[in-house]
């Protein structure tokens, strides 16, 4: 085991020097969790988020792209993909020129994240881009989750 886990300050590094999301994966079915992350990130994130599949056209009003080529500015990548499917994803972030490649609750795959590090891309695995977003701005009490967070004054974070 080479990879090392961000910190929850890492993370947050990543978070807050992020630009834009771009979920692959994305889902019109509003019971997959890449949904609900997509339209949280809409709701709640100053990001631009874009959104690969090449089944769907559209999604939440946004247009949909059919290849992480085809996005035109790529930053952090949350990838809501089957395990075997990884390592192809993880070269097409690279090729993309993206600076966080970040993998979903449920996936962690080593030898990717190995690839993605000797890349120059920070990696994040096991881990909800919607929920760390909400935990570093103070909004996961909103959803009945316990933060924590001992203020009662949000972040400045968004």
């Amino acid at each position: 085991m080479s990879w090392t886990e961000p910190t929850a300050r890492d993370r947050r590094r990543l978070l807050t020097r992020t630009e834009s999301v771009t979920i692959i994966g994305a889902s019109a079915n509003p019971s997959r969790p890449s949904f609900f992350v997509a339209s949280y990130l809409l709701s709640s994130s100053r990001y631009r988020v874009h959104f690969v599949n090449p089944r769907l056209d559209s999604l939440l009003g946004r247009p949909v792209y059919p290849s992480l080529a085809e996005v035109p500015d790529v930053d952090l990548v949350s990838v809501f993909r089957k395990h075997d499917d990884l390592p192809g994803v993880a070269e097409e972030v690279i090729e993309a020129g993206a600076r966080t490649l970040w993998l979903q609750l449920g996936l962690w795959h080593e030898p990717v994240a190995d690839r993605a590090t000797e890349a120059g891309l920070d990696v994040v695995m096991n881990r909800c881009v919607k929920i760390e977003h909400a935990r570093f701005a103070g909004g996961l009490h909103l959803a009945g989750f316990d933060t924590g967070v001992i203020s009662s004054k949000r972040a400045d974070f968004a």
